[in-house]
């Protein structure tokens, strides 16, 4: 079982309110997802859009119900844009996650991406980076990750994605071998994987040293291949509900829980499933969530 003193339980607000998709949840107030959130038996939270640009209102609405913010998404664009300005906006983050106590920084790069593109087929179309482009990519993580953890003492970790340059299993073991493992973690995220046709359990085996955010997230394998076959976008299938919560899809949990555990994972385990929540009540699903993690690790 794991270290309850080193291993807390969080939950994003994609589940109650969409940033890529504003309709879903759009009736559903920040208020609302933190209480829920909480009475779910929740202690952490990434940023949503609709939660308080003011650290002050921010930090007093989730001390209130016991919580806190353990991570927020970064969109890079190191291989499009200028490493100063991706710089300064990163800056700018990490100012935001230190005045509210977090110890991570999940990035992502968006040069190209197709995640948000609803007329593009999240299978074979996204961009493919060629030799410079990966150079200038990973060279960018080691200067973000030195930025983040020698002048604010927060992790970067690296949040594979579908639709993105950074995607399936050969595009993360690269990513990986050319960035400095003092810099640059791991944001592992079991849905993800398994949607690309990546194994779980293989990656977290791979690189559990690394791992310093763990996004837990289960698929639907129908919708998935629904999405492939049909040629649909990422955006296509998390309204047809091919994301859901641990334990309510088709990834086995179990030895992804024993490899985190015996290889002594620290930090915050995440569940993250972006659903329409008209179709999945988003505190339903929450506490779905929340019994099947004690019931596999003891949490």
């Amino acid at each position: 079982m794991f270290d309850k003193n080193k291993v807390k339980l969080g939950i994003a607000p994609i589940a109650w309110t969409n940033d890529d998709l504003p309709d879903l949840g759009g009736e559903n107030t920040f208020e609302q997802c933190v209480s829920e959130m909480a009475l779910a038996g929740f202690t952490g939270s990434e940023v949503g859009n609709k939660y308080p640009k003011d650290t002050d209102v921010l930090k007093k609405a989730l001390e209130l119900r016991g919580m806190e913010i353990c991570n927020q998404w970064f969109s890079c664009f190191l291989i499009t844009k200028p490493f100063e300005e991706v710089e300064k906006e990163f800056r700018s983050q990490l100012e935001y996650l230190r005045t509210m106590g977090a110890k991570v920084s999940g990035a992502s790069e968006q040069s190209h991406s197709v995640q948000g593109m609803t007329d593009t087929p999240v299978f074979g179309h996204k961009y493919v980076m060629n030799g410079q482009e990966w150079e200038t990519f990973c060279s960018g993580m080691n200067r973000l990750g030195k930025i983040a953890k020698e002048e604010y003492g927060i992790a970067l970790t690296f949040h594979h994605h579908m639709g993105t340059v950074v995607q399936d299993e050969a595009e993360v073991d690269r990513m990986m071998e050319n960035t400095d493992p003092e810099y640059v973690s791991l944001l592992f995220d079991t849905g993800h994987f398994a949607y690309c046709g990546a194994d779980p359990l293989k990656m977290v085996k791979k690189y559990a040293d690394r791992i310093k955010h763990v996004h837990l997230k289960d698929i639907r394998r129908e919708m998935v291949d629904k999405v492939k076959a049909e040629n649909l976008s990422f955006l296509d299938g998390v309204r047809m509900g091919t994301f859901t919560v641990p334990g309510d899809g088709c990834i086995d949990f179990d030895p992804i829980f024993k490899v985190l555990e015996e290889t002594g994972y620290e930090g915050y385990m995440l569940v993250e499933a972006e659903q329409d929540p008209a179709k999945a009540n988003p505190l339903e699903y929450a506490i779905k969530a929340r019994k099947f993690i004690a019931e596999k690790t003891g949490l």
